[in-house]
């Protein structure tokens, strides 16, 4: 009779904690709710299942934290394209949420086991904590080969928004309104802002040469600032260079495929060739066990 009661009490004990803690929670959910995120683009995959808790430690720690640290970060995320995804208070968040929660969720099984490992649990944080970074270098690898495709498209656009008669800044206008999604329209898009705010188009255009920091661009940016102070033509500058990014894209394309061959040469050693010489060899190998020579 008293276990049974110790058990009762146990698990009305180990119930009333749940419960709290899922009041907590929802608690601190509703207060960090009504984010307003009508002008970016929605959280990456893999941390929409924690992005209550990325809230959260924004509310209570991110926007707390120094304006020197905050401005680093933006600055990071502004090379690699990913305003437009993540505040710098909802990065540094996400790096504390998933320092926390990979040890967290490894130390139950583990202290279960009794192999509670102090370093494995302190590796797991700091895998948790680059694992942020890890997709932001990711995603300015996508981004690099993302604006180096599209280049020559909006390219073409420019110089033939100038052809009909248009100025430059017509020209981008139409080609940001009019060309395909993806990295080079918003950046494209932030020099319009740029310059829309006051600054001059020369000053944009090497703000967008600094942000994206590809040789292709900084040629192209470099190109146009030389046309505007020389006086030369925009149109026969914009119709060189999307000639030219377009042969340096072939060139490249030709180059992938020379390595190609190259690259193939261990896949073949390791995989290939020694399956073929299994396949070979089987049916002698099993002739000379029904002779008994083996």
């Amino acid at each position: 009779m008293f276990d049974d009661l110790i058990a009762l009490l146990a698990g009305l004990s180990v119930g009333g904690s749940t419960t709290a803690i899922i009041l907590i929670v929802m608690l601190l959910v509703s207060m960090t709710a009504g984010e307003s995120r009508k002008y970016m683009d929605p959280p990456p995959v893999f941390m929409m299942a924690v992005w209550p808790l990325v809230r959260i430690v924004v509310f209570f720690i991110g926007n707390n934290l120094p304006s020197s640290y905050l401005n680093k970060i933006d600055m990071k995320l502004q090379k690699n394209g990913l305003t437009f995804v993540l505040s710098s208070e909802e990065y540094f968040s996400a790096c504390f949420v998933f320092a926390l929660l990979l040890p967290g969720l490894a130390f139950f099984p583990l202290a279960t086991s009794g192999d509670a490992n102090m370093s494995l649990l302190l590796l797991l944080a700091l895998i948790g904590f680059i694992l942020p970074e890890a997709w932001v270098r990711d995603s300015r690898r996508k981004r690099d080969k993302e604006v180096i495709q599209s280049l020559p498209i909006y390219l073409d656009y420019l110089s033939m928004c100038v052809d009909a008669g248009l100025n430059f800044a017509g020209a981008l206008k139409q080609a940001v309104e009019k060309g395909p999604k993806g990295a080079m329209k918003n950046e494209f898009r932030i020099v319009l802002r740029d310059v829309n705010s006051g600054q001059t188009r020369a000053d944009a255009l090497r703000r967008l040469a600094d942000r994206v920091d590809l040789k292709d661009v900084s040629v192209f940016v470099s190109a146009v600032i030389q046309a505007e102070k020389m006086g030369t033509s925009m149109r026969d500058t914009l119709l060189i260079q999307a000639e030219q990014r377009l042969d340096e894209r072939f060139q490249r394309a030709e180059k992938m495929a020379m390595e190609a061959p190259v690259k193939l040469v261990i896949p073949l050693v390791i995989f290939i060739f020694p399956l073929t010489f299994m396949i070979l060899l089987f049916p002698i190998v099993v002739k000379f066990i029904e002779q008994g020579s083996l």
